[in-house]
């Protein structure tokens, strides 16, 4: 079954609007817009990383269904008929001969021909902690294929979606695949789902041949793949290192705009107060700041099984239409599309110096008393805190230089998993270890006051 039999005679799109025959909108322009980017993952198990690298046991063949991925692709055009997204399929869901994974594969076919989404692979979130670079490479390869053969008219991907993918793999996709946008880092992930990368940019940047964590300093240096990161989180929330889901000492690192955290923890009401607020760091302050907004985000398909169709797909519902009512020029376009609208604008990462502000919602561990400033550029990412209800001074909690050397760790098999991939030197958010404890900007080393002062001249006030 083809993706143009889904769309003429099975029924299971409308036939396609005589506009989608025509060729499509101009590119968009990155400065001026907001934009989000959703992927919706496609699995077989939790966690699979490759054919027979299957970290968790559950088969959830049965959890998805095209009734399940049809739903949440119809919430998503709820008041949002332009929107596009990215279908990412694991290895395993592109070649499962099942016919509910050959009719969801159809169905991202047919999305692609009528709304122009994207249909990619999405190798676990974690390769790199258990694959040979050689090895998540050919697979990489094979699945892009795949894809291209059976979505057709020589349809191939503008982006991979990775979750951690090692600096070798990006420049294995811009050299030999031709594809310059990767979702390759998971920002501020430690001690979550087994493992983490903390220490890069929370927007997009060109990585490091050294570190896929650390922007490339120089020609040399840069992979023209742009790195992304898969879901947009709160700041005050992601200074901790994993979860604690205490009812009176909780925290969870990873809350944001992901359902999961939002959603699912906190019910349809709060989720989505603390989504709004995760967008509006970008959307409002940080557009003004950055001159253009971005938020990112990741379903997997499962949840609708999972947590029942009719509660995420009204949260899914509930999300894109808020956003939409608050912020109506958002564009929701693909991952592809975000990075190549983004590598457009820049070339390296000389030109790019993104700035955040954040004071806390006051739902769960995003403490409404705390005020959180990044600054982050090519030479080094930095972090103040400050109690703004005391109005006491800023300090810093994070500076991690992007100008030292970096290395990336080596030897992963499916036998001796590498879990811990971040980029940790100078002072780091999550507070681990004796040098991370916070300290005043006048407390840093000369050299280090004055790299800072360069980007940033505004921060010396002494």
């Amino acid at each position: 079954m083809s993706g143009a039999g889904l769309l003429a005679g099975d029924g299971l799109l409308n036939a396609m609007p005589a506009a989608f025959l025509t060729p499509g909108p101009a590119p968009l322009s990155l400065i001026g817009g907001r934009f989000v980017t959703l992927c919706i993952m496609i699995r077989t198990t939790p966690w699979e990383v490759s054919r027979d690298v299957k970290l968790h046991p559950r088969d959830e063949a049965n959890w998805h269904t095209l009734q399940g991925v049809r739903a949440m692709r119809e919430a998503f055009a709820t008041n949002n008929p332009d929107g596009r997204l990215t279908w990412g399929f694991t290895l395993n869901a592109l070649e499962d001969k099942r016919k509910n994974f050959a009719e969801i594969r159809d169905y991202a076919a047919a999305c692609q021909a009528k709304y122009g989404d994207e249909v990619t692979v999405f190798p676990g979130y974690f390769p790199a902690m258990y694959l040979p670079r050689e090895r998540i490479n050919k697979e990489l390869s094979e699945a892009i294929r795949i894809i291209s053969g059976f979505v057709g008219k020589g349809y191939r991907p503008q982006s991979i979606i990775g979750g951690f993918l090692p600096a070798e793999s990006l420049q294995y996709l811009a050299e030999k695949e031709d594809i310059h946008v990767a979702q390759a880092v998971i920002w501020s992930q430690h001690n979550i789902d087994g493992g983490g990368a903390d220490g890069s940019p929370s927007y997009p940047y060109y990585p490091s041949t050294e570190h896929f964590c650390k922007p490339g300093q120089g020609k040399k240096d840069l992979i023209d793949c742009v790195n992304l990161d898969g879901w947009t989180l709160d700041f005050i929330c992601a200074r901790q290192s994993g979860s604690n889901e205490h009812e009176i000492t909780g925290y969870n690192s990873r809350r944001g705009v992901g359902p999961i955290e939002t959603y699912k923890g906190w019910g349809l009401e709060l989720g989505n107060m603390e989504v709004m607020h995760t967008q509006s760091i970008h959307f409002d302050k940080g557009f003004e700041l950055n001159k253009f907004g971005w938020v990112t985000n990741i379903w997997e398909a499962q949840l609708v099984y999972e947590f029942g169709m009719d509660f995420i797909c009204n949260a899914l519902r509930m999300w894109v239409t808020d956003t939409m009512k608050r912020w109506p020029d958002t564009h929701f376009v693909s991952f592809g599309e975000f990075g190549n609208i983004w590598r457009a604008h820049y070339k390296t990462n000389d030109e790019w110096n993104y700035r955040f502000v954040e004071r806390g919602c006051g739902l769960g561990d995003s403490y409404n008393n705390l005020e959180i400033r990044w600054f982050q550029n090519k030479e080094f990412r930095l972090a103040l805190l400050r109690d703004w209800h005391k109005d006491t001074p800023e300090k810093v909690i994070d500076f991690t230089r992007y100008d030292l050397s970096a290395h990336e760790p080596a030897g992963a098999s499916p036998q001796k998993p590498i879990k811990d991939w971040s980029l940790i030197n100078r002072i780091n958010q999550k507070g681990l270890r004796p040098q991370d404890k916070p300290v005043l900007l006048r407390e840093l080393q000369d050299d280090e006051r004055q790299l800072i002062f360069k980007y940033y001249p505004e921060l010396n006030k002494s």
